[in-house]
């Protein structure tokens, strides 16, 4: 590492605001955008590779035990049918994200159910289905004594608690308390385009066309299951049809295409199907949360206890950090924040789109929201009361925050003002209609990343990372920030994306990307700017960029190109440094949100939903609000109806595709408003710019749940908060407003 590399003073020139292309922060389109809805953009299933035979992964019909033996004589007489493996090397789960290494191996010793253990594979997908289907398994099973419930109880520390003062004498001095259980089930990432992956070798060198979104790690990753070293491996991930962590590591089916392929010597193509997503990948873990709030008679709060239990498999080391935003988000001196797991025979519990935030997040809103009906306070006004001077406990100041912003401009555009404060006090026709809203917050990291960037003889611009784009916008952000510093149009400005030949970005995950990489964009675009102030005998910051066009203040601009004697290419590089330490780094926001509650059936509806969220300099206001605005939509679904629904006997997942499982569509979702808060956070990048990809979904089932209680007075605990649930809890319906 060298002190240039390592970001540990804030980059104060805020050099961004400076250069005038004037394309960064426009709302420009996607350039991949026409490519994906024409059909042209080759997702991980679709390159065309000669003689390429389609594998069907197998999944066990036990809860925990082994492979004992396999059948395959039955199926290897079946038309088409090339082999059937199930080799040590193959994975029993998926990797979490960043691991670099193997995660566990040999599927013949069974975790959970529905794992898989084997890999059938003939010259076409329907043979290898048919044939998968036949597959007969003998195990050894040891089903009865699997641990298929969670249970607090037996559960173990994840981390060592943070505590400060004493929380119980706080709580008993204090004029109000607030003291509740809150739970979450489990969620799925559900992402469109299904993992899949595409193996092939060419001696010991292996190519993996996969759908992945940390390519630098899961290069790592796919050398070490297979046993070769990282440099002989090559992944390409050009295109994602979204991940939401479920594909932050390596899984099945990359590691079974190449067992096979190496094997079969050709190549081999391995695409799961919906419901094997479901079932093998990834899911966020259940929580059961109690928080204890205790106040003064203004509101402001002196104790904070937060207290979560979640689950994993055996041996995984991750565990949801359900804590996390409550960590520095408000003031409570008396606090204690303990976070336990409980080891189960389920699918790996792993990040989901806004680990931790997303689901403990909504535990926290909700019961500030019960806190502020006992204090008959506004709950805007509560939580402004309640922003701390440095983060309690550490002393740690923050590097920008534009939590009380966002609070004061959601509640302006979405019209607070005209909330009844009390629950049933508007009724239209057999609806309640009622008001909430929460905080947002998502910590902010920036992750090592390295990016090209090569200023051709013709004055065009190439950027070149291995960076992914799972639909977030890198294409666009990416090319913006170099056209932008180098002063070229947009359209002459290409980037090249998610191949493991080009310089290590940070990958897409943590909302790390655009920040990260970005910055390595904009250090590699420094560096060919210095050497064009060369050839002007200038400082690099009095270079003048624009259109093609170069020059000194008071000088006469000229084509770049005639300060080149060819291409100039420079790799840009950043890594997190001593200012990840010194401030605490996060982004901030609030929701609005209007709901109707069937006074009859239970049913409810979100009418509209604000949001307003300050996350630094806004880089692409079009892929920011479109990101804010998926957010948003995830959180009505977790307040109204996601949640992984597990068989009891055995522990496998019912409720395993799209049909069941009930994400959001069209028609439960208003118009919804974004407002994007700018800022300049030095701290966070030298781009002044922080993450926003999961802001949006931190807290936001929150404000529909404390919505839904001044809607109707009914204060469910269980998310999501379905019919059945508000119906036997709902007022007279015959009755009007109280």
């Amino acid at each position: 590492m060298t002190m240039k590399d390592s970001y540990d003073n804030p980059d104060e020139r805020n050099l961004l605001d400076h250069t005038r292309q004037g394309v960064i922060g426009q709302p420009l389109d996607r350039p991949d955008g026409p490519l994906k809805v024409s059909g042209q953009a080759p997702y991980a299933a679709e390159y065309d590779r000669p003689d390429c035979a389609e594998g069907v992964l197998v999944g066990a019909t036990i809860s925990k035990g082994r492979v004992r033996a396999i059948n395959r004589d039955a199926v290897l007489g079946m038309p088409g049918v090339l082999a059937v493996f199930s080799a040590p090397e193959m994975l029993r789960r998926a990797a979490q994200g960043g691991a670099g290494e193997a995660p566990m191996q040999d599927v013949r010793q069974v975790e959970f159910p529905l794992q898989p253990v084997a890999l059938v594979v003939a010259e076409t997908f329907e043979q290898a289905t048919h044939a998968a289907k036949a597959l007969k398994i003998d195990y050894d099973d040891q089903t009865g004594k699997a641990v298929l419930m969670p249970s607090p109880d037996k559960a173990e520390p994840a981390k060592d608690p943070v505590e400060s003062g004493d929380l119980d004498a706080a709580l008993k001095d204090a004029a109000h308390v607030v003291d509740v259980t809150y739970t979450t089930p489990g969620h799925a990432s559900a992402a469109m385009e299904p993992h899949a992956a595409i193996a092939e070798w060419d001696g010991d060198r292996l190519t993996l066309h996969g759908s992945l979104q940390m390519v630098k790690y899961n290069v790592k990753e796919l050398a070490d299951s297979v046993d070769i070293p990282p440099e002989n491996v090559r992944i390409v991930s050009a295109y994602v049809g979204g991940g939401f962590g479920s594909k932050l590591g390596i899984s099945h089916e990359a590691v079974a295409a190449a067992v096979a392929s190496r094997q079969l010597g050709r190549p081999v193509r391995v695409v799961m199907t919906r419901q094997q997503v479901f079932q093998a990948v990834m899911r966020r873990s259940e929580t059961v949360q109690h928080i204890r709030l205790g106040a003064d008679a203004d509101g402001r709060l002196s104790a904070l206890g937060h207290e979560a239990f979640v689950s994993n498999l055996p041996e995984e080391s991750f565990s949801e950090p359900v804590l996390q935003a409550t960590e520095f988000l408000y003031g409570g001196e008396n606090r204690r924040l303990a976070l336990n797991i409980s080891r189960i025979n389920r699918l790996t519990a792993g990040s989901v789109r806004a680990p931790g935030e997303a689901v403990g997040m909504p535990a926290l809103e909700a019961a500030m929201d019960e806190l502020a009906v006992a204090l008959h306070l506004d709950p805007v006004e509560l939580r402004k009361r309640n922003v701390p001077d440095e983060v309690p406990g550490q002393g740690k100041p923050y590097s920008s925050r534009k939590l009380v912003e966002a609070l004061d401009a959601g509640a302006r555009a979405f019209g607070w003002d005209r909330r009844m404060p009390l629950p049933c006090q508007r009724r239209e026709g057999e609806w309640w209609i009622g008001m909430g809203m929460a905080s947002a917050a998502r910590v902010n990291i920036l992750a090592k990343a390295e990016a090209r960037v090569t200023l051709r003889a013709d004055g065009t611009v190439l950027v070149e990372t291995d960076q992914t784009d799972i639909g977030t916008g890198s294409y666009a952000i990416l090319g913006q920030i170099a056209a932008e510093m180098l002063g070229q149009p947009i359209d002459r400005t290409t980037v090249h994306l998610g191949d493991s030949l080009f310089p290590q970005g940070a990958g897409s995950g943590g909302s790390w990307a655009a920040s990260s990489t970005g910055s390595a964009v904009f250090r590699a675009c420094e560096e060919i700017r210095a050497e064009l102030a060369r050839g002007l005998n200038c400082a690099p910051d009095d270079l003048q960029l624009r259109d093609g066009m170069v020059w000194v203040e008071g000088g006469e601009p000229r084509p770049v190109t005639d300060l080149m004697d060819g291409d100039i290419a420079r790799v840009g590089r950043i890594e997190p440094g001593e200012l990840m330490e010194k401030v605490k780094q996060a982004t901030y926001g609030a929701f609005f949100c209007e709901v109707a509650v069937n006074a009859f059936t239970g049913e409810t509806r979100v009418r509209r939903m604000t949001g307003a969220f300050g996350f630094g300099r806004v880089l692409n206001a079009k892929t920011a609000r479109s990101q804010c605005l998926g957010g948003m939509v995830w959180g009505i679904g977790m307040a109204l109806t996601e949640e992984l629904q597990f068989d009891d006997r055995d522990g496998h997942l019912t409720n395993h595709d799209l049909a069941e499982y009930h994400v959001p569509v069209h028609r439960d979702i208003p118009e919804m408003e974004v407002l994007l808060i700018e800022e300049r956070d030095a701290a966070a990048s030298p781009l002044q710019a922080k993450g926003v990809g999961e802001l949006g979904i931190c807290g936001a089932a929150g404000a529909v749940a404390n919505a839904i209680y001044n809607a109707c007075g009914v204060r469910l605990r269980d998310f999501p908060m379905t019919p059945d649930k508000l119906l036997a809890e709902l007022p007279d319906p015959f009755a009007g407003p109280t």
